[in-house]
């Protein structure tokens, strides 16, 4: 087989089944024709042949049968479920050279790889980016598969720091060294919690994972009203309690409404907090910290003051394939120090996985979950070398002006206001960020609403619960945001929805 000639033709056959002529609209969703023909196409999973089909069978395969039944989140710019953000040409052209390339992106090796480098160029232009402050204040950082990884690793910090504070004088080993179970027995601690205001499901996972549990989560809401926002008179009462350690999980933003849980004087508030009882502060920013990076104009002003504060957290999670629109899977971690990392995350007794010499750029293998890992750094540093701080923005802010459209219409069109209802009470344009959560007046539209958005297989928007009853929440995440088209396109649709259920 002639592999370039092999690989030059299968690109060509992807791009074929991938690409989107212009003004022609990608489906959200594949057909059932297509889901069933890809169904009976796969083999049997209880025999595996002992003749393959071969690379350009397979491939046909491949980009006849199994693409035309996959999601269509990347090809359509109104898929607007979950935080699924699309994929910028620059980044899949990276991420293409990626898989071209296979490097093993895991052990500092300047001698043999630029990897680790352009790694940490990338983070350290990230900080940049999300205005975080300079690389001497964020030692610890790394790239991590998303969100929930990256909110596994802050919970791994802040349980090693919270403990090793109380350890007797003189104790060098934590949590990384003597289990959790010796290291909270030594520092007379009975309970680590984790304190927060509707914070994201993954944490839920995160305190289970290292060894905290899921009861660990505390939610403390502010109000009935601001559920999300997080209440630090409780916090505070919460720190108080003896033999307990405490990490404090602020959401920016809440996955349901988009809405951030601190202001800039609660970020200062829960940093005093925090250093007087010894706690830890760790922002889940997966997308919501992106807010940080919209242009500097009083169209954002207030979103932008939303985020502030966030600096000053011992950790940081922030998510790649959402709001930066890069392949999945990518998501980055910051802490304050890298040895904070180290203490968990080192990798111990393989000279085979030396680095060789001391460095300023850490091997990976010794700050993250991952021994071994995708150089997922690429379409990152891609897009911020191809876009640019302004380009980002720019961005960023067509994902904002459609939400705010969106909630705008659902509050003043005189099509959609009485039949829709903008959530949760009192939300405006203004206070809207990429989430816009609704529902139908009428009960039982509401009921299938979700549904009936759904499977148009025109657009896409996710079903949740607000205050025990269902809605919709529609996420702008990708980099294909038509502003003027899709807002008409949505305010068309959901009339015409509520005008043919009056009218069935």
């Amino acid at each position: 087989m002639d592999t370039e000639a092999f690989l030059t033709s299968s690109y060509a056959l992807i791009r074929s089944c991938a690409s989107v002529a212009p003004g022609t609209p990608a489906r959200t969703l594949p057909g059932a024709v297509h889901l069933s023909t890809a169904r009976s196409a796969l083999p049997s999973p209880t025999s595996l042949p002992e003749h393959g089909r071969g690379p350009a069978a397979t491939v046909a395969h491949l980009t006849q049968d199994i693409a035309p039944a996959l999601g269509g989140n990347n090809r359509s710019g109104r898929y607007y479920g979950f935080v699924t953000g699309g994929t910028l040409p620059v980044a899949e052209a990276a991420d293409n050279l990626v898989s071209a390339f296979d490097n093993h992106v895991q052990v500092h090796l300047p001698e043999q790889s630029i990897g680790t480098e352009v790694e940490d160029v990338a983070l350290r232009l990230l900080l940049r980016l999300l205005e975080l402050g300079t690389d001497e204040e964020w030692k610890g950082r790394t790239f991590t598969t998303g969100a929930t990884a990256s909110n596994i690793l802050g919970l791994a910090c802040g349980r090693e720091v919270v403990v090793s504070k109380r350890l007797p004088a003189g104790s060098e080993d934590g949590v990384g060294e003597l289990g959790i179970l010796g290291a909270c027995a030594a520092a007379g601690i009975r309970e680590i919690q984790v304190l927060t205001s509707m914070g994201h499901s993954s944490l839920s996972k995160a305190a289970s994972v290292v060894g905290l549990g899921r009861r660990a989560v505390k939610e403390l809401p502010l109000s009935d009203a601001e559920p999300w926002r997080l209440d630090l008179d409780a916090v505070e009462r919460e720190l108080q309690r003896e033999g307990v350690a405490s990490i404090i999980a602020v959401s920016a933003g809440e996955v349901n409404t988009g809405r951030f849980a601190t202001t800039s004087t609660d970020m200062k508030k829960l940093r005093e907090l925090a250093d007087k009882y010894k706690a830890w502060v760790h922002v889940d920013g997966a997308f919501g910290i992106f807010a940080r990076s919209l242009p500097a104009t009083d169209e954002f002003a207030g979103l932008r003051q939303s985020t502030a504060g966030l600096e000053l957290a011992d950790s940081i999670t922030v998510d790649g394939h959402k709001l930066l629109n890069v392949p999945y899977d990518n998501g980055m971690f910051f802490t304050r120090q890298s040895s904070t990392l180290e203490a968990v995350f080192q990798n111990p007794n393989a000279v085979y996985l030396s680095s060789g010499g001391p460095s300023p750029i850490p091997s990976p293998l010794n700050i993250g979950l991952e021994n071994s890992r995708r150089f997922r750094a690429l379409p990152v540093y891609a897009v911020l070398v191809s876009e640019g701080r302004s380009g980002i923005a720019e961005m960023l802010a067509r994902m904002v002006r459609l939400a705010r459209g969106v909630a705008a219409a659902l509050v003043e069109d005189p099509s959609l206001k009485d039949d829709y209802e903008l959530l949760p009470a009192g939300s405006t344009p203004e206070n809207t960020h990429v989430v816009v959560l609704f529902r139908a007046r009428d009960e039982e539209l509401n009921r299938v609403l979700v549904k009936q958005i759904q499977d148009s297989g025109e657009w896409y928007v996710s079903g949740t619960k607000w205050k025990g009853q269902p809605a919709c929440r529609l996420a702008v995440s990708t980099w294909r945001v038509n502003v003027d088209e899709d807002l008409k396109f949505i305010k068309e649709r959901l009339a015409r929805i509520a005008r043919e259920w009056r009218s069935r």
